[in-house]
Parts: structure tokens; sequence; C-alpha cells
């Protein structure tokens, strides 16, 4: 058991073509998971789900759902992948998927700001219910028994150190985060008498493509690295997932901080 973790469960993980969420999907994948990964660039996504496929000891499977993770049928596609492949809904999802954005409200890119919270809040918002009614399709036994018969069923959303203590570098970014936590906290609290756990984690600063998409200027980010170094991993943070997702069924780790140890701020 120690060595697969997870055997047995169903993973659906979005955003898994780099960075944490390809870093999640092997952590699942080793763990002994069955694994639906989901990403934008379907050369780099199928590649993934061919490692992910000599990774996995059956009866796991591995299938890949290519596209934008904010779209309500990309969404259907996925949730509908795990009980295609495996006969039965997922009970472990990771909302992973988004982007970042360099600057403030005031000094950001106006032209970005949709296309960040269609990803960050949008999109996160639709997938949560989405898994939440798949979930809720399970059992949980006999109301009052204390018993979790439908097993451990996890959404775990990836937010950002910067959605708890905003920050003036990427205000609009962390805004976007600050929303995607409340979301989840609520959210939480909706399905917890249910069986379902609902968990935040939130990194520090991570090294990845991030920085680059999000348009942070290299010599900031070379800086920063630095001065708090050695930053976060991608793996660092799949290690803590795996852990969230691997509790028994009735022990929820809700919200998981991950800094550098040197980061002080934010």
């Amino acid at each position: 058991m120690m060595n697969a973790p997870l055997s047995g469960r169903i993973a659906v993980v979005t955003g898994a073509t780099a960075g944490i969420g390809e870093a999640i999907a092997r952590a699942f994948a080793a763990g002994g998971a069955s694994v639906v990964v989901n990403g934008r660039r379907e050369d780099k996504l199928n590649a993934l789900a061919q490692e992910l496929g000599g990774l996995v000891v059956a009866p796991a499977k591995v299938a890949a759902v290519a596209g934008d993770a904010a779209d309500a049928g990309v969404i259907d596609r996925m949730l509908g992948a795990a009980k295609e492949q495996c006969g039965r809904n997922s009970d472990l999802v990771v909302v992973n998927a988004g982007r970042g954005l360099n600057g403030s409200l005031l000094t950001s890119d106006m032209g970005a700001w949709e296309e960040l919270i269609k990803i960050n809040v949008l999109g996160a918002a639709r997938l949560i219910r989405a898994a939440a009614e798949k979930m809720l399709e399970r059992s949980v036994g006999k109301v009052g028994t204390g018993v979790l018969t439908a097993g451990p069923r996890d959404i775990i959303a990836i937010g950002s150190v910067v959605g708890r203590h905003v920050s003036p570098f990427s205000s609009m970014y962390g805004g976007t985060k600050f929303a995607l936590h409340g979301m989840i906290e609520g959210v939480r609290r909706e399905l917890s008498a249910k069986g379902i756990r609902v968990t935040l984690i939130e990194p520090g600063f991570v090294v990845s493509e991030f920085q680059d998409v999000a348009g942070y200027q290299k010599g900031w980010v070379k800086e920063m690295f630095e001065k708090i170094g050695p930053p976060l991993t991608p793996d660092d943070v799949a290690r803590a997932v795996t852990f969230v997702a691997a509790q028994p069924a009735g022990v929820h780790i809700s919200d998981l901080l991950i800094r550098p140890t040197r980061q002080e701020y934010p």
C-alpha cells in the first residue's frame, strides 16, 4: 500500500502538459491511480499519456483529452473518459489548469484579463461543479452512521500563496486566485457532510514555464529565485498533492500552503 497509495483511484488532472500538472499526473500514475490527463498541446499530451502508460500497473489505465480546460464540452469529455476507461466516475479531480499575469490592477495587460478570469475562475468553477455532481452519484452510506462507504473522493485545486497574500506585483493574478480560494472554502462546506473532500493547495514560488507565460521579467525572476532559493519544483507540489489524496476517507487536509524555506513574502 505504501508503494501504491492511490491504488484503485481514478484521477483527472487538468493542465498536465507542463509544470505542476505534469508532475501530479506522473505522481498519481506511479502511485497506482488510473489517470485522465488534459492539456491544450495535443502532441505533448499524447506523449505524456504514452509515458504514463509505462508507469501504471494493470488494472490502472491512462487516457488523454486535449482541449481548453475552461470549456464545458472539454470538461464533459474529461469526466466521461474516466468512466468510459475505468467503468466508474473519477474520485480524484485536480483543478490545476491556469495561467499567471505580471502586473497589478493598474499595470497589467488589460487585453489578457478575460483569458485570465476565464481559465482561473470560470473554468475552475465549471470543473468543480461538474466533478462534484459526478461524485455525488456515489452513496456515502446511511446517514448518521459515520461510515464513508464510498471511499475517499477528492477535489483538489491548485491556488497560490498570492491568493492568500495578494501582492502588487501580480494583483490581477492574485485576485483570480483569491476568488478561487473563496469558492473552494464555500464548496468544501457544502460537500464535506456528503463525504467529499475539497482541498486547496497554495504553492509559493515554483520554477516552471509559468513565469515566462505570465510575462515576468527574466531579470526579476532570476533575482527573486537567488534571494529565496532554492524555489519549489513541480515535484515538490505533486508530492504534497499525493499525500493529501492518499489519506483515509475520514481524514481531510483541507488547506496546504507550501513555500520555499527562504521565501519570506508573499
